[in-house]
């Protein structure tokens, strides 16, 4: 027994060093750090409890064979008194019993251990919001991770649960559960376990926690999945006595309570770590001349190993790389380089040709960019532009349904194709005629647009996705651009330059801020998008910035790559000395 305490104790650094990235859709994906040692711990506990591996057995103890006997003798009670109804539960066979148990503990159908109390939704007009009634459980969206929180109240209730019922979601998702604490209506998506004989409430929910995989597996369904009143009642679940139940509660108890403690250790490392990165990456793009940049630079350098240990740390440095691009300090000025202004004159000189020849229509004259508009310092040769100045926008096609294919060789790209630098043409890939791609070439990709979707999620950063459409993308296909896209197509200026550019987040907010829409739904206009305003360096410059980010950025990656495998190594640790304990 002192062993399977002690792997606890010996692996607290693996516990709390175990972390797996959970990757956001979007951009920046910031990654949320799931504490997945802990959650392992946590469930390595529940598992050596009903194991009998947590605490000592007492020889003294009275065998759980006499609590049944007391739970069956109430139960027939029950029935006689027409409060439940009469039930049979087949015989446990040698092929449903996964382990061995503890003297004096009993393998029996959770049916045969407590009282099961489906629930059963009333109807629509007798729940309110007035509180008049009971409170109405629904699901387990209703009633939380801690305590039951209403959110309906119900003036006839058909099924009920009782304080110290342990309430069971039975409906998508099958397994969570939790102690009522109030007399209550359950609807369809609960059900309540009601302890007989005195039995512990505390261990009845640490049992149900133990074995909610298991119960899990029997679910069944297509479009949300449940578990039946037979299934539940069929599981095959473990009894120890009722003095041991008492004991492995409190030591639960006071597990659970180090591994909370562990865990907001563990938030607060990672927030003050984030913090730390956060404020050295700020002085980098902060500084003023070259001097005070290498400076802050070989400040950050000499603990770059204890610095860029996340995910989210390597995106913030790869958003700070981004900023000093495009804000001229990252790469060096050049005097021989010609300045932006001459790159600008060239651009409309192009345009111009353009709208002469019928191949765009002729420009209209933007206004003039304030010292407002202006986001921050550029070096001498550079420029504050417009988007619509340096390059020709094109918004999408509405392509009906009806006319989609499901193979083909000409693709439409749509909304959920798109996601940052990464064109997703296996995602739900739809096709159209060859005959409708021709009359529709206006809309056709071409190598080294930049496309955009420009609909999401309003109060989020969800839209406004950009990538560099490289070779490959078009090696078998053609490709069509769909309605709420946008195609970049710039002119004269470095692709991959004005891709990174927009990825920049002071320059993606001025954009953001003039969306659109309903009261979900967020739009980017393509009146806002000629209007935003970009930074422009010289050409050649453009080129050796892009030289050095794509430089830096497989530093980034490579140490995205170190730290998989790090996370990797310790999460299959973690399992190890999991299956070990309870082995």
């Amino acid at each position: 027994m002192a062993t399977d305490q002690q792997t606890i104790c010996d692996n607290l650094d693996l516990w709390t060093s175990a972390l797996l990235t959970k990757s956001t859709a979007g951009r920046g994906s910031n990654g949320k750090l799931e504490a997945y040692g802990i959650k392992k711990l946590r469930e390595l506990i529940l598992e050596l409890a009903v194991r009998g591996k947590l605490v000592p057995q007492d020889p003294n103890d009275r065998p759980s064979s006499d609590l049944l006997k007391k739970i069956a003798t109430e139960k027939r009670k029950l029935v006689k008194e027409g409060n439940i109804k009469k039930e049979n539960f087949p015989e446990i066979s040698d092929e449903e019993i996964p382990y061995q148990l503890p003297d004096g503990w009993e393998w029996v159908r959770l049916g045969e251990y407590v009282h099961l109390e489906m629930g059963q939704s009333p109807s629509s007009n007798s729940y309110n919001q007035e509180m008049n009634g009971l409170p109405f459980f629904q699901g387990k969206a209703d009633f939380g991770d801690i305590y039951p929180t209403a959110r309906y109240w119900c003036t006839h209730p058909q099924k009920f649960s009782f304080p110290g019922d342990v309430l069971l979601s039975v409906r998508a998702p099958v397994g969570p559960t939790n102690i009522s604490n109030i007399e209550c209506c359950i609807g369809r998506g609960l059900a309540a376990l009601r302890p007989l004989a005195s039995t512990s409430t505390q261990f009845l929910l640490i049992l149900m926690r133990a074995f909610q995989e298991r119960l899990a597996s029997l679910a069944t369904g297509t479009t949300f999945v449940a578990v039946s009143k037979k299934d539940i009642e069929s599981l095959v679940v473990c009894v120890p006595p009722l003095a041991e139940q008492h004991r492995i509660v409190a030591k639960v108890d006071e597990l659970m309570a180090l591994c909370n403690r562990l865990e907001q250790q563990q938030t607060d490392s990672i927030a003050a770590h984030q913090t730390l990165v956060e404020i050295l990456l700020g002085t980098l793009t902060g500084v003023a001349s070259p001097q005070e940049l290498s400076v802050a630079w070989t400040r950050i350098a000499n603990h770059f190993d204890t610095l860029f240990t996340t995910e989210h740390s390597i995106d913030q440095l790869k958003q700070t790389i981004l900023q000093l691009a495009v804000m001229g300090k990252l790469a060096p000025q050049d005097p021989n380089d010609e300045p932006a202004s001459v790159l600008l004159e060239k651009i409309a000189e192009e345009k111009e040709r353009l709208a002469d020849e019928g191949n765009i229509k002729k420009q209209k004259e933007r206004s003039a960019i304030s010292d407002e508009d202006k986001l921050f310092n550029l070096p001498m040769e550079w420029q504050w532009v417009r988007l619509g100045d340096i390059s020709i926008l094109k918004g999408g096609f509405a392509y009906k349904s009806s006319d989609f294919l499901d193979t083909g060789e000409c693709q439409v790209v749509r909304m959920g194709n798109i996601r940052p630098d990464y064109l997703r043409l296996d995602e739900n890939p739809v096709f159209i005629p060859k005959k409708l791609g021709e009359e529709t070439a206006d809309y056709q990709i071409e190598c080294s647009d930049i496309l955009l979707t420009m609909t999401g999620t309003k109060g989020k950063r969800d839209y406004l996705y950009s990538l560099l459409v490289l070779p490959e993308h078009l090696k078998d296909r053609k490709l069509y651009l769909n309605q709420r896209l946008c195609i970049v197509r710039g002119l004269l200026v470095v692709p991959e330059f004005m891709n990174m550019t927009i990825k920049d987040e002071r320059l993606l907010d001025a954009v953001y801020g003039k969306s659109t829409g309903t009261a979900n739904q967020a739009n980017i206009g393509m009146v806002a998008l000629n209007d935003w305003i970009l930074p422009l360096p010289p050409l050649d410059e453009q080129h050796r910035i892009v030289a050095k980010v794509n430089e830096l950025m497989a530093l980034c990656d490579t140490l995205k790559a170190r730290l998989a495998d790090a996370q990797t190594t310790q999460i299959h640790l973690a399992d190890a000395i999991v299956e070990q304990a309870v082995a």
